[in-house]
């Protein structure tokens, strides 16, 4: 039970409702700060604000690659917020059933207003006001957050330290982000003094991974033996970095499973406690011996599979890494066989809107998936131990091995007719291997009389046993389906059912787009593009232009536009088909064209391949 008798001096719902005050103020100030680029009439008639009131941005949960794992700490320390959204304590008293999906939408915009600053002020260009401002209201919150605990350490639902179990993780977060705003003050200090240059990689448009990809791209692969955790586990790639979106989005999954992992392990300790209170009351009797062996083995079979499936749980976490590594790899290179057809090309709307869902569906499918996958371990745990453990701690295990070894020998006859019926069609009603080399035989039937009165025998046999087929396929669809609740990197549903998978689609999305604005090869592009255009407006816009580019003149843009399209032929001969065409559009001309082009292309690559 909690400590009703404690002196709360901190009421953290009123306190949640009184940072949105200097909540507000942080982020005028620094969108008062923030310059905008593209100016708007205002600024003609305001010409005093000078573009100022820019948008402030919390996180860049796209192309932020930079800072990830302080953006990381940042969630952690909202993890019990997330907590108090998912279980509804934001919720007002009265509230009409109709108006409760809104009523909990106001209260997540309220959490997220109220650690808008610090997110914001991680990441502002202006690092000295953002680290001081920053530094201040994470500072406060954790001098509230360490009297609330202090002052009234138990709570409701576990009771006794509570507060404590769940909030130490949270006051860990607030401490690196204390540490990490001091470090960014002494390093905005020292750049002002000269002492250190500013190198800022997040505000660079190619990051250094994505370069080293490219360049990776243009050299010849080289075989590395791996390691057996390389290649069994994870092969770590120093030219692929996760978005600061999967870090944040890991390290809150973890700490909201530790608390649900809590609150249950308290739950079920006051249900043991209730059960010994119902043993101690009832007189000796059969009744009272089941009641025992229920609670002993109720006992053992929670323990253990709260232990698998919280290391469940946490393997499916990072598993979702590699996976969305491996999904996105794929594509880079544009495989894209592993997705449904209809998701192939998924509609840009849903998308964007899925980039925005990502994060919260993860964290909650994840909790709900071990809930689920516990419930349907302890039914099947308490369901082997009625059948095999307490038969046999009673005497009758005799029995019940004799029952088992009919199962297994009945399963055995039924399996081995099964494998009958492939062994005959593949020696009697298959016809002869084409070629030798050849690994199976062809589909052509042989022996066709034979056939029709195989089929017509095995037909009757069949029909029963399609019913234990069918029994076996639910309930391989009932323990996948429950094992595989919290992936949301790939669909529990049938082919041509995915789109009824509201996971799956938003996991899609997130991939495509991450993938249309973080390909390496694309920004790298991009990256090009930008600097030959601010170097072709330094040139027009330098007086020096022959010191500014001394070679400029020496070379004509016509030949080194010819030298790098023979240098890409050369390295890449298959383009050479699909080169625009031309002169005469008659069809012979262009068939002899093309023909001539196809032997060019081969030729170099052959040539290539020797050169290897």
């Amino acid at each position: 039970m909690g400590n009703t008798t404690c002196t709360k001096y901190v009421d953290m719902d009123l306190f949640l409702h009184c940072s949105l005050v200097p909540s507000i103020l942080i982020i005028l100030t620094l969108s008062f700060l923030e310059r905008r680029v593209n100016r708007s009439k205002l600024d003609d008639k305001l010409y005093l604000l000078s573009g100022r009131f820019g948008i402030v941005i919390p996180i860049d949960l796209i192309g932020t690659f930079s800072n990830r794992w302080t953006f990381g700490f940042a969630f952690g320390a909202i993890a019990n917020k997330v907590k108090s959204l998912f279980s509804e304590e934001y919720l007002p008293i009265g509230v009409p059933t109709w108006a409760r999906a809104l009523s909990l939408f106001i209260g997540a915009i309220e959490v997220g207003l109220s650690f808008y600053p610090i997110f914001a002020c991680l990441t502002t260009e202006n690092k000295l006001v953002g680290s001081i401002t920053g530094f201040l209201y994470t500072l406060t919150w954790f001098i509230i957050t360490t009297i609330d605990l202090v002052s009234c350490p138990d709570g409701a639902v576990i009771g006794r330290y509570e507060k404590v179990i769940f909030y130490w993780p949270s006051l860990l977060c607030f401490i690196f982000l204390l540490i990490r705003f001091v470090y960014l003050f002494i390093k905005s200090i020292r750049i002002i003094m000269g002492a250190e240059d500013v190198i800022d990689e997040g505000k660079c448009f190619l990051s250094q991974h994505q370069a080293e990809h490219v360049k990776r791209l243009f050299r010849k692969p080289v075989q590395v033996k791996k390691s057996w955790f390389a290649r069994k586990i994870y092969d770590w790639d120093p030219c692929f970095k996760f978005p600061s979106r999967m870090i944040g989005t890991t390290v809150l999954s973890l700490l909201c499973l530790y608390i649900l992992v809590s609150i249950e392990f308290k739950l079920f300790i006051g249900l043991l406690q209730l059960l010994t209170l119902c043993e101690e009351s009832i007189e000796q009797s059969n009744f009272l011996i089941h009641l025992k062996e229920f609670n002993c083995a109720l006992k053992g079979v929670w323990f253990f599979s709260t232990f698998l499936t919280s290391a469940t749980t946490v393997s499916y976490i990072f598993h979702i890494l590699v996976c969305y590594r491996k999904h996105m790899k794929r594509l880079w290179v544009g495989e894209k066989s592993f997705l449904p057809i209809k998701f192939q090309v998924p509609s840009p709307a849903d998308s964007v809107a899925a980039i925005a869902r990502y994060s919260g569906w993860q964290v909650a499918y994840l909790l709900w998936g071990y809930f689920i996958m516990h419930t349907v371990q302890i039914l099947l745990g308490m369901a082997f131990v009625y059948a095999f453990v307490y038969p046999i701690k009673h005497g009758q295990g005799l029995q019940l091995f004799q029952g088992l070894g009919i199962s297994i020998l009945t399963l055995g006859i039924v399996i081995m007719l099964m494998i009958l019926q492939v062994v005959l069609a593949h020696l009697f009603f298959l016809q002869k291997k084409i070629s030798c080399k050849d690994k199976q035989k062809p589909l052509a039937l042989n022996n066709r009389k034979a056939f029709h009165n195989f089929n017509y025998f095995f037909f009757f046999y069949n029909v029963i046993l399609g019913l234990t087929a069918c029994l076996w396929r639910l309930l391989c669809s009932v323990v996948l389906g429950s094992w595989l609740i919290g992936r949301i990197d790939r669909s529990i549903l049938q082919r041509g059912y995915e789109s009824w998978d509201k996971g799956y689609k938003t996991w899609i999305g997130m991939i495509y787009v991450d993938h249309y604005h973080t390909n390496p090869v694309l920004v790298s592009f991009c990256n090009i593009l930008l600097t030959s255009r601010a170097e072709k407006i330094l040139r027009e816009c330098s007086s020096y232009h022959a010191i500014a580019d001394p070679s400029g003149s020496s070379i004509s843009r016509q030949a080194r536009t010819r030298w790098l399209l023979y240098y890409t032929l050369l390295k890449n001969p298959r383009l050479i088909l699909h080169r625009k065409m031309k002169g005469p559009s008659d069809v012979e001309m262009i068939n002899a064209v093309t023909h001539t082009r196809t032997i060019q292309a081969t030729l170099m690559e052959a040539k290539g391949r020797n050169n290897l």
